[in-house]
């Protein structure tokens, strides 16, 4: 039996390419990989720009599911800290640390996603996906925020958590409140264009 098949509901990718095989399979993760390398590059606004990675980590684990997601995230992951130019603004390696967190977190929130679209069809409304993409949102911060304040305490950069936080979540509400509206928006209409449920 076909595991793709016993899922409550599939995940769009799986809609469109129902049949498991190691070739499909791999050419998500890439393809998922480099989609968040990609949005990884986009930045609006200043003095700190809006970039477009979690939007993409989180689109990516609603559109392949829990496991391509997860991989596809683990591959980004690797990837820019071996060397590949795929973190924001073009950045590679872990450098000192600081954001390591967000980095461990990308894959869990897309496999959460990824998740609760498989099992709940919580991208097939604009209200569940916004839940969806908010709650990950939220896992991402669970994750990065304290790592980013135990380094930035080791290297001297904050003094109290009130700045990590700031520095660290405060200012990117906005930004990730405006792309889960944004998933939110695209999600179910990507289902209502193709017609299935």
């Amino acid at each position: 039996m076909n595991p793709t098949q016993t899922l409550p509901y599939l995940p769009l990718a799986k809609s469109f390419l129902p049949t498991r095989t190691l070739i499909r399979d791999v050419v998500l993760v890439l393809a998922g990989c480099l989609f968040v390398a990609l949005t990884a590059q986009f930045a609006v606004g200043a003095p700190v720009p809006i970039t477009g990675q979690t939007f993409g980590v989180l689109l990516v684990g609603a559109v392949l599911g829990s496991r391509l997601g997860f991989l596809a995230l683990v591959t980004y992951v690797l990837a820019g800290s071996l060397g590949a130019p795929f973190f924001a603004g073009g950045a590679s390696g872990i450098g000192k640390g600081l954001t390591l967190g967000y980095l461990v977190a990308f894959p869990i929130a897309a496999w959460l996603v990824g998740y609760l679209v498989e099992r709940f069809g919580a991208d097939r409304s604009f209200f569940k996906t916004l839940g969806m993409m908010l709650v990950a949102n939220l896992l991402i911060y669970a994750i990065g925020v304290p790592w980013l304040g135990y380094v930035g305490f080791k290297l001297g950069i904050f003094k109290d958590w009130n700045t990590v936080i700031m520095a660290g979540m405060t200012k990117f509400l906005l930004g990730d409140f405006i792309k889960a509206v944004l998933a939110a928006s695209l999600l179910p209409l990507a289902w209502r264009f193709v017609g299935r449920k």
